[in-house]
């Protein structure tokens, strides 16, 4: 064999590893590329999560924004509730008509004040006569009453209210429970106690 022959067999091989070297950049590329796409994918899912969040964060602190304000404002209206309370149950003061007057001009006070509250989605929590519910509810004492059933709340200490369904402040409430009847055995027991002091 000539050298040129020699040459010739050696260029096949050359090409030969040429492509291999080719196909392997070109599954590396492929394989970048995909990676690539992935992590793009990936950053724009990220991007519409964040802006969903950022969008629904915005929106809560549009509504609840004065949410601080108004759970202070509530004590205005029960100050308001306090001070007609007190100068209708005044002995002194009841048949004073300039009082009535001003009675009156506070209790009109108290309306508007009602009445900005209900635009801002602030409601009262209804709760005589309905069933204790621990999320509108904190029980503060409990009745004993046969006539209702228990857990039905019977007296208001304080006001509850909600902002656009979310708690501004629970009710305290009163609340019934059944008398425990005492049995025989019960009745002795403490009749025995009384016979030994």
């Amino acid at each position: 064999m000539a050298k040129s022959d020699k040459k010739e067999e050696e260029k096949p091989s050359l090409k030969d590893e040429n492509n291999t070297e080719d196909s392997s950049k070109e599954e590396s590329i492929e394989e970048k590329l995909k990676v690539t796409e992935e992590k793009l994918l990936r950053t724009m899912a990220e991007m519409e999560n964040q802006r969903r969040r950022f969008e629904k964060e915005r929106q809560e602190a549009f509504e609840f924004g004065g949410f601080n304000f108004a759970k202070e404002s509530l004590s205005l209206l029960d100050n308001i509730d306090r001070a007609i309370s007190s100068f209708k149950n005044d002995e002194n003061l009841k048949n004073n008509k300039e009082l009535n007057k001003i009675i009156e001009g506070i209790d009109v006070i108290k309306k508007d004040l009602e009445s900005i509250f209900k635009k801002n989605g602030i409601e009262l929590i209804e709760c005589i006569n309905k069933k204790f519910d621990p999320n509108f509810h904190q029980a503060m004492l409990e009745v004993e009453d046969n006539t209702k059933e228990q857990g039905t709340v019977v007296q208001e200490i304080q006001k509850g209210y909600t902002m656009k369904d979310r708690l501004l402040r629970p009710s305290l409430v009163g609340v019934t429970r059944k008398r425990e009847k005492k049995t025989s055995n019960d009745a002795e027991i403490s009749r025995k106690k009384v016979e030994k002091k």
